[in-house]
């Protein structure tokens, strides 16, 4: 039977860290608790233990899961062509729900999956997970659940998903947020969106000011009164989205959001009504409705990893980077 830490209490957690570590330097994988649900994590580095992820999931190649890392100063080890707009995001959501996709540095020795030469990176927002992060370096986590599954809140519902093929359960007590992580593609030269999460369209712009914010099409993503909120079944954890709080949610997996609410279902109803509207003033309503109706549609259609475009940048020289926890290992 596998060990399960209790890691609420400070004097429990110096064990637990010794005994993950160990865990994932072997190959094996690790439950542990996140700011959103449980996630389940390996080694980005050996290929077995990616795998043994994937297969624990009961899933393919085709869904990588995100990287969890320990601090910003990581991301360069990691990714190439940061734009400046992703440092500001990592800035002010980092620690937090918040999952940037970058180029992968090329000199990594990982294979997460079928990436198409992208990583998902997100800074998760507990004490525990970054202290186990320190120890372990980077991390490739997905949510705690079997793939189609509901994500799990409690270290016990863990257990159940994946009994013996986890190697240490780390139990943080109940997770109470389910919503996912914000997913934004960082490898153009404006940010897209591809799933609404904790962090809102409205937050997001805040930040990046003169910046457009696209939506996963490529069309901008016009402000409107209800931006500020997911969508229903947008950016939660549905059956096909258990990814993006851990990285991804335990935001993690490759996401697939639920269907997007019906087009102009709460800004119609609060629009102020004309008896006898102008033709202009119609067009525009009917224009913003429009506009409306592509931001609310679901997003992330991809692999979380996968996202597949060229960065409109010059290639950068690669950075040399020491990773946490790799005992001089370096990214670049």
């Amino acid at each position: 039977m596998s060990p399960v830490f209790n890691v609420q209490h400070d004097d429990a957690r110096g064990d637990a860290v010794a005994a993950a570590t160990m865990a994932v330097g072997q190959g094996k994988l690790v439950v542990l608790p996140t700011d959103t649900v449980y996630g389940v994590g390996a080694d980005p580095f050996d290929p077995g233990g990616v795998a043994a992820l994937l297969a624990a999931k009961g899933r393919g190649r085709d869904k990588p899961p995100a990287v969890l890392v320990p601090n910003a100063q990581t991301v360069d080890g990691l990714a190439m062509n940061v734009p400046s707009y992703a440092r500001r995001l990592m800035e002010r959501f980092w620690p937090g729900g918040l999952t940037l996709i970058f180029r992968a540095q090329p000199s990594l020795m990982w294979d997460l999956g079928d990436t198409n030469g992208t990583v998902g990176l997100r800074m998760p927002d507990d004490e525990f997970a970054l202290a186990l992060l320190e120890s372990t370096g980077p991390l490739a986590v997905s949510s705690a659940n079997r793939t189609g599954e509901r994500p799990v809140t409690s270290v016990a519902d863990a257990g159940f998903a994946f009994g013996p093929a986890v190697e240490v359960y780390l139990d943080g007590g109940p997770r109470q947020n389910e919503l996912a992580s914000t997913i934004i593609d960082c490898t153009r030269a404006d940010p897209r969106l591809l799933r609404r999460g904790t962090i809102t369209p409205e937050q997001l712009r805040e930040v990046l000011g003169p910046i457009d914010l696209h939506d996963s099409t490529g069309a901008p993503l016009s402000a409107h009164p209800g931006d500020g909120a997911p969508a229903p079944g947008v950016g939660r954890n549905t059956p096909e989205d258990r990814s993006g709080s851990l990285g991804d949610d335990a935001s993690a997996d490759g996401a697939n959001p639920g269907p997007a609410a019906a087009a102009g279902s709460s800004e119609t109803e609060a629009a102020p009504t004309q008896k006898l509207p102008t033709r202009r003033s119609e067009r525009r309503r009917l224009e913003a409705l429009g506009r409306q109706g592509r931001a609310e549609e679901p997003t992330q259609v991809i692999p979380l990893g996968g996202v597949g475009a060229e960065p409109p940048f010059d290639r950068e020289a690669p950075r040399s980077v020491e990773l946490p926890g790799r005992g001089g290992q370096t990214g670049g």
